[in-house]
């Protein structure tokens, strides 16, 4: 891609038109190159450099660039000196959840940090996969990208899913409510989709009705009213893998 191009990609419009995404710093391009491994389509990711980094052992394609130019590329104060464009992949749905396919699905998520946490966890406990709906913050986010320190090339990840699509797909979907089943109850190791709301609004209660989702709840003290989405959502994985083992 041209430098011209490349700078265009903080936007999210840009993204999409290029389907590319920029990722920064040691660690991320670190954990690119691992993924990059086990998947061929981000081998075709190309690394952007300054003299700082013009040793940098990679399997991808690089181009030494000056720092005037990296500064105008980074999405930092103070840029590390390494970049990479990296292919949009987005996966390609999957029919049924399996064992070791447990689908995560976000309505309507906003926040960066909180995708970027998300991912982090379904990476580190393996098995899952991000269903995303329309409306959600985009995961290409240089905030989200950040966020997740590099599960973003290790979650698959569904876009633009929409939430009434979810009964054609999964014969057993779950969702939070105060007054649902406890989390240790047997029945949630059995579900396919678990359904998590926007940080504010949650999922419509007409949507969750349609959806014919079983409600469980994260018993709490109740001095507080509710729990951080992120938070929630990985209580929820860790119940789930640990009924499995």
């Amino acid at each position: 891609m041209k430098l011209d191009d490349i700078k265009k990609l903080h936007q999210k419009k840009y993204r999409n038109q290029f389907g590319h995404y920029l990722v920064e710093g040691e660690h991320l391009v670190l954990e690119l190159q691992r993924a990059a491994e086990h998947q061929p389509a981000l081998r075709q990711a190309e690394l952007l450099v300054t003299e700082a980094y013009e040793n940098w052992q990679s399997p991808l394609r690089t181009q030494l660039i000056s720092s005037k130019k990296m500064a105008q590329i980074s999405d930092t104060k103070t840029p590390q000196g390494i970049v990479a464009v990296v292919p949009i992949t987005p996966a390609s749905p999957s029919p049924v959840a399996t064992k070791t396919d447990i689908a995560i699905y976000l309505h309507e998520i906003q926040d960066p940090g909180n995708l970027g946490t998300i991912l982090r966890t379904l990476a580190w406990f393996g098995g899952f996969r991000c269903l995303l709906s329309p409306g959600s913050v985009d995961p290409y986010n240089p905030k989200v990208v950040r966020a997740s320190m590099g599960a973003i090339f290790h979650v698959p990840m569904e876009l633009d899913v929409p939430l009434d699509s979810l009964t054609g797909r999964f014969s057993n979907l779950a969702s939070l409510d105060m007054s649902g089943e406890p989390l240790t109850s047997p029945s949630f190791k059995s579900v396919d989709c678990y359904v998590f709301g926007n940080e504010a609004r949650g999922v419509p209660r007409e949507a969750l009705t349609d959806l014919n989702a079983t409600a469980f709840t994260i018993p709490g003290s109740g001095v507080i009213e509710s729990l951080n989405l992120a938070s929630a959502v990985n209580l929820c994985v860790y119940e789930r893998v640990r009924h499995q083992n």
